[in-house]
């Protein structure tokens, strides 16, 4: 992959805002609505092919308190895999420094709770997910483009 131009904005805390309200505003949509609304990502490459979103819920590592994020899924077999893209910033998001402290979480998908263990892929799992991730939703490759840091690919399997 070629490298790519990072916007200029990309990592101003204008940007980290507006995902964080965003981010806040379609967990609380998804949460009311049993995932009836709110479960597909629709903005950038989710415009023209909208892809599924789950819920992850994570045990902060310094409050101790759950933090739940909605992000775009793929499901391999009974995992679910997803992505610590961020968008492209240069730091990694909470919720994946949230899972290294404590891996256990939980995944809405739809109006289904199910408790996992989540863990990061190792390079081979890696190798095969991640075409597979870039089919689902093409800015995957554009956000690794835009980053210095190797993107977490996090696999979380039923306890």
């Amino acid at each position: 992959m070629l490298p790519q131009e990072t916007p200029k904005a990309l990592n101003s805390k204008a940007v980290s805002t507006a995902i964080k309200l965003g981010s806040r505003l379609n967990t609380r949509v998804y949460k009311m609505s049993g995932g009836r609304f709110a479960s597909k990502w629709r903005v950038a490459a989710g415009f023209k092919k909208p892809v599924p979103i789950v819920l992850l819920t994570t045990i902060g590592r310094k409050s101790g308190k759950a933090r739940t994020v909605p992000l775009i899924y793929l499901r391999d077999g009974a995992d679910v895999v997803v992505v610590a893209s961020q968008g492209g910033l240069a730091s990694n998001p909470a919720w994946y420094l949230n899972l290294t402290a404590n891996p256990d979480v939980t995944i809405q998908e739809g109006a289904t709770t199910t408790v996992m263990r989540a863990r990061e892929a190792t390079d081979l799992e890696r190798q095969r997910l991640w075409p597979q991730l870039v089919e689902l939703y093409a800015d995957f490759d554009t956000y690794r483009g835009w980053t210095d840091r190797k993107i977490p690919v996090i696999i979380c399997q039923p306890k």
